[in-house]
């Protein structure tokens, strides 16, 4: 066997190359609303959201009640949820909970998202990670009005397949606003607290990071999501007001009917009463 033979068949000892760190961000929905007024977790990062440097991580809080761990232990995102409970107003459970990972690339060029894969980003600079604190917070918020919001469809199509069939509204009007209700709350949620639409205050100072968070937003399909709820929103709205017409028309008209039968009553003990005393 040659020299060339044994270089060719011997194994390679070359070092492989080092994978990329990567960070996990966790995103979890603990109720409607967190109170972030005097929080102290750590150094402070950013103000608008509030953001901490917890450990060797981050913690950032949305008033929407999203709270998203960057970089921390299972146990340190435990201690820290503990913390924030009694914060929280009107607290969930389960919570609404989302996850991914951030990886580092090879230079700000090459950030991107590979689908249902890592968020590549050219390093794990705060403004970047507020970035995708920011998208993963509204996703997980979205994932949650989502679900709502398909819950009131599945009350309202009984409604709509009895009208359809039978021609019969639901009596239960009560249930009828409790559909409006919720739909009007979704729709201030979403246009009042979370601004799915709002870009976050990090890119007015860093303006350069645009193209990253829209590359987030085209990712986790915030905008087309959106809309979606939006017009879902709309025909809710629609049709409960639409069965509440119904039903009050047939109140009114049932009304107007024990009005005349009360009318021609009162006529006939009338007629009576005349037809005794002329006799």
């Amino acid at each position: 066997m040659t020299a060339d033979q044994l270089a060719v068949s011997a194994p390679s000892t070359s070092p492989r190359p080092a994978a990329a760190p990567t960070l996990r961000i966790r995103a979890l929905m603990l109720g409607d609303r967190i109170n972030a007024s005097g929080l102290e977790l750590g150094a402070l990062v950013s103000s608008t959201p509030a953001a901490f440097r917890v450990h060797a991580g981050l913690a950032v809080i949305f008033r929407y009640g999203v709270v998203v761990l960057i970089g921390l232990l299972p146990s340190e995102e435990k201690v820290l949820i503990d913390g924030l409970k009694p914060r929280v107003i009107g607290e969930f459970s389960p919570y609404e909970e989302e996850t991914a990972q951030a990886q580092l690339c090879n230079d700000e060029s090459a950030e991107a998202i590979q689908p249902g894969g890592p968020i590549c980003l050219a390093k794990f600079s705060d403004d970047r990670l507020l970035l995708v604190a920011d998208a993963l917070a509204k996703s997980t918020s979205l994932a949650r009005d989502e679900r709502r919001v398909a819950a009131v469809f599945d009350v309202i199509e009984p409604f709509a397949r009895e009208l359809a069939e039978r021609g019969r509204t639901p009596r239960r009007r009560r249930a009828i606003l409790q559909l409006i209700g919720n739909a009007l709350l979704v729709q201030q949620r979403v246009a009042g607290r979370v601004a799915v639409a709002e870009k976050p205050d990090v890119l007015w100072e860093k303006p350069e990071l645009d193209r990253l968070y829209a590359r987030l937003e085209d990712e986790y399909e915030l905008k087309e999501r959106l809309d979606t709820l939006e017009r879902k929103l709309t025909a809710v709205s629609e049709t409960a007001n639409a069965l509440t017409d119904i039903i009050d028309t047939q109140r009114s008209l049932r009304l107007e009917i024990a009005v005349v039968v009360l009318i021609l009553i009162e006529v006939a003990i009338g007629c009576i009463q005349i037809w005794s005393g002329t006799h």
